[in-house]
């Protein structure tokens, strides 16, 4: 995984900034991971729609919890 806290992410950040039409800000650690966590899933549904994957039933997920 990829943290926003880079360099390259701290410098485009601010060139986003300072472009008036633009509108950027900046997020915390947390929303960042769970952005990241929720585009993987989608990424897991695509490819089990696809068949590329094989999907796990519901309840299997809910015993889990």
């Amino acid at each position: 995984r990829v943290l926003f806290r880079s360099n390259k992410a701290l410098y485009l950040m601010e060139v986003l900034k300072g472009l008036s039409y633009v509108k950027a800000k900046t997020i915390s650690d947390e929303k960042a991971l769970l952005m990241e966590d929720i585009k993987e899933a989608v990424e897991e549904m695509k490819l089990i729609k696809a068949g590329k994957l094989k999907g796990r039933p519901a309840e299997e997920l809910y015993n889990e919890l």
